[in-house]
């Protein structure tokens, strides 16, 4: 059986295309680009509710983005759940993922029903994610250093060295960050925050 990619809320997939798949063959194979804790329970909730052995994978948008694409003509998972839409969106214009309207559409905001680039359904909404950033404030009392207030904050040269940022190859919010100060700032500017 030639397995599907879709992207979709995993509590839709009971109905989904897929759903005959794994009837057939006792199983599912998802890739997950949420936060941990959502696909594990994710994961067990679909298992449990529709006797199906459920592996999942749990990685970063990038990522699973990197891995559907080498697999592409040897797929070998069912679902991908969660994640940042750019590579939601690059794999649906890619022919990666097959068309999915959940049963639940009408739930969700207009603006993140088909949010992908193709408009054929090949990503679904399911949460809204915030860009924010963390500070050990330990470490600014030990080194006497004022709080960062704001985005911009941490380009000053006194935080220099003192910033970590996941990669925008692996991690799907990484590269959303990366793109919105681009598109905010330009590219010289965006780029500052990855040296």
């Amino acid at each position: 059986m030639k397995k599907l990619f879709l992207t979709l809320p995993l509590a839709a997939l009971m109905i989904a295309g897929t759903s005959q798949g794994v009837q057939a063959e006792g199983r599912l194979t998802i890739y997950c680009s949420a936060q941990g804790d959502w696909c594990q329970k994710a994961s067990e909730t679909f298992g449990k509710k529709y006797d199906v052995k459920v592996s999942m994978t749990r990685n970063g948008s990038g990522s699973t983005y990197a891995k559907i694409l080498a697999e592409k003509d040897n797929p070998r998972g069912d679902v991908w759940y969660g994640g940042t839409l750019d590579p939601h969106s690059q794999a649906g214009v890619n022919g990666l993922l097959e068309s999915y309207k959940s049963p639940n559409l009408d739930k969700i905001a207009e603006p993140y029903r088909n949010p992908a680039a193709s408009k054929q359904n090949h990503s679904t909404g399911i949460y809204i994610g915030i860009l924010g950033f963390s500070v050990n404030t330990d470490l600014l009392k030990d080194a006497k250093m004022e709080m960062p207030k704001c985005w911009s904050d941490l380009v000053k040269p006194e935080f220099k060295g003192k910033i970590q940022v996941a990669s925008p190859q692996s991690s799907g919010t990484a590269y959303t960050a990366l793109a919105t100060f681009t598109q905010l700032h330009g590219e010289d500017k965006a780029f500052e925050y990855l040296t």
